[in-house]
């Protein structure tokens, strides 16, 4: 089940009562936290005391205009985004708005549904500058460590690799990595889940191709008591283990074929059915997948379904032998002499 998020806040400072309310009770059923303020006076007080997403202004009230509002609350306004109104709107006050810190300007009288676009038009710039700003972040730490989750390179090929998976991370879309044994998915996959929104979640981890066939559907769906024999009790699969976070599929094309189409279904409905079970159930998990092969030669053999692939290969991320980024193995070698080092309690040696 997804998290409910907190409500976004949104003071309204306006001398007119009705208009007040009238936006009070607009906002409220748009699902916005709402307080109120009779002018800019009082508008100082609650942004002193409270943080706002968003503050509505009107620039012709009595004791403290909007634009004195905008100058005496600049140290408070940093976090919030300032929409100003007025029936006596000109450009020159709205460029004056806008250069005290105002991010939008609107004309009385308007329509409720453009001070709605007007705020999911803000809200949609707040999250971008977000995602920005930790993306830069993030890249950075790459640039600096050389490193993402427990992979390090400073290869232009492995950094390629890096970046992209700090891109996907904070999407909910299925990542199919795809490589050489021993190239690193089972780590790229960690981080992506570090990364993720989902970090506080489980990452549950199963080799596809290490499972019997006969079991396979089990492990990953759960059966009920009596499903088969030996079923004393029902049984959580791996899928409802990982309710919340990261289910990682690594050999995904070793799955049998018989099954794919139960896979498919998880993938496309978000939902699952243990085996031996009459009712579905709702998950909530990520779905990472992995795989050594050529799946694209597994389709034409008729080993693995097309339309399971493009449910899994939504990001597809390739990852590249060692062979063809010779300039990572001195960087591999230290980071594996520091670690023995620090298990080992040893001296520390470098190459």
């Amino acid at each position: 089940m997804d998290r409910p998020r907190p409500l976004k806040k949104i003071l309204v400072i306006d001398d007119e009562e009705n208009m007040r309310h009238m936006l009070k009770t607009m906002l409220a059923r748009y699902g916005y936290e709402v307080a109120l303020a009779e002018n800019g006076a009082k508008g100082l007080t609650e942004i002193a005391q409270n943080t706002f997403d968003f503050i509505l202004c009107d620039v012709k009230m009595p004791k403290m205009d909007g634009m004195a509002f905008l100058k005496k609350g600049r140290d408070f306004l940093h976090s919030s985004t300032v929409i100003m109104m007025s029936a006596y709107g000109s450009i020159d006050m709205a460029l004056s708005a806008m250069k005290l810190g105002a991010y939008d300007f609107i004309s009385k009288p308007f329509k409720t549904e453009e001070i709605r676009l007007t705020i999911k038009k803000a809200e949609e710039r707040e999250r971008l500058k977000k995602e920005n700003i930790e993306l830069k972040d993030r890249i950075c730490r790459i640039g600096v460590n050389l490193s993402f989750g427990n992979m390090v390179g400073r290869s232009s090929a492995i950094q390629t690799v890096f970046s992209m998976a700090l891109k996907v991370a904070r999407f909910d879309s299925t990542v199919l990595i795809t490589g050489e044994s021993g190239t690193g998915k089972e780590l790229v996959a960690q981080g992506i889940h570090q990364e993720s929104e989902r970090r506080n979640g489980p990452i549950v981890a199963v080799n596809c191709a290490s499972i019997p066939e006969s079991l396979l559907e089990s492990e990953l769906f759960g059966h009920v008591k009596g499903a088969f024999t030996g079923a004393i009790k029902d049984k959580k699969g791996l899928f409802e283990m990982a309710e919340g976070g990261t289910l990682f599929l690594d050999e995904i094309g070793d799955v049998p074929v018989l099954l794919q189409p139960k896979l498919l279904r998880v993938l496309q409905e978000g939902e699952i059915r243990p085996l031996g079970g009459e009712k579905d159930r709702s998950i909530n998990v990520r779905v990472i997948a992995a795989t050594s092969k050529d799946l694209n030669v597994e389709i034409e053999s008729g080993n693995f379904r097309e339309d399971l692939f493009y449910r899994l290969n939504v990001i597809p991320i390739q990852l590249p032998p060692l062979r063809e980024r010779s300039q990572d193995i001195s960087l591999l070698c230290q980071f594996f002499i520091t670690r023995f080092n620090e298990t080992l309690k040893s001296k520390k040696y470098f190459i």
